[in-house]
C-alpha cells in the first residue's frame, strides 16, 4: 500500500495486488471511481461479469438500474464516487456455455481488500458513505451490522456518516422487482435528504 498516495497512484498500485487468491481468475482488478473530491461515496460489494470485463464499477445491468435511482432521487453519478469492498470479480463457470456467475466473496477475501477501501476512503474523506448490501455494510460498518434491520439509518463511522441500503442486484432478483425498487428509491432519497443536511451545516 502507497503511503499518501492519490487515487491514481493507488489504482496502479492495486492492479498488482495479490492480497489474495481472487485474482487469479478476474480479467482485471476493478478500482473506484470518480472524482477525488467527492462528499458522497457509494460502496458495493465487488464487480460483476461486465464489471470485471470493462474495468469499471457500476456498468453492468446492476450498474443501470443504480444509474437510474440515482437520477430520480437527484444525486448526480458525476460527483458520485463508486467502489466497491472487493475489487476482484468472483465467479464459478456456468454449468453450460460460457457465462460466469457471481459468488460471494468470503469475509477473508473481504479483509483482504479493506485496505484498498480503507486508503479510498481516507483520500476522498466523503461527508457520506452509502453501502450497497450485506457484504459493503459489514466491511464499514462491522460484522454485526444488518442491512435488514438497520437500513436506511445514519450511522457514524470515523470522519463519515453511513448509510446503508440493499444492492442493486438484489432489486433485480427480487420476486416483486417493482417493490424492492421503491424501496431501494426511498433509501436513495434519504441518503438525497441527509446529504442535504450535511452540506447545509
Amino acid at each position: 500500500m502507497p503511503e499518501g498516495a492519490d487515487l491514481a497512484a493507488l489504482r496502479r498500485a492495486a492492479a498488482g495486488c495479490r492480497g489474495c487468491e481472487l485474482y487469479e481468475p478476474a480479467t482485471q482488478v476493478v478500482f473506484g471511481q470518480g472524482p477525488e473530491a467527492a462528499r458522497l461515496v457509494l460502496v458495493g460489494e465487488q464487480p460483476g461479469d461486465v464489471e470485471d470485463r470493462q474495468g469499471e464499477p457500476f456498468v453492468g445491468p446492476a450498474g443501470r438500474l443504480l444509474d437510474k435511482a440515482l437520477e430520480e432521487a437527484d444525486l448526480a453519478r458525476e460527483g458520485v464516487y463508486l467502489t466497491n469492498a472487493v475489487k476482484h470479480f468472483k465467479f464459478v463457470p456456468a454449468e453450460r456455455g460460457k457465462r460466469r456467475v457471481h459468488k460471494s466473496p468470503t469475509r477473508g477475501e473481504v479483509v483482504a481488500c479493506l485496505p484498498w477501501l480503507e486508503a479510498e476512503l481516507a483520500r476522498v474523506r466523503p461527508a457520506l458513505v452509502v453501502c450497497l448490501g450485506a457484504t459493503a455494510a459489514k466491511a464499514v460498518l462491522g460484522t454485526s451490522f444488518k442491512v435488514t434491520e438497520r437500513r436506511g439509518q445514519v450511522e457514524r463511522v470515523g470522519d463519515h456518516d453511513v448509510i446503508a441500503t440493499v444492492h442493486p442486484s438484489a432489486v433485480l432478483r427480487a420476486p416483486d422487482r417493482d417493490e424492492a425498487y421503491r424501496g431501494f428509491l426511498a433509501d436513495l432519497k434519504a441518503v438525497r435528504a441527509h446529504f442535504d443536511s450535511l452540506s447545509a451545516r
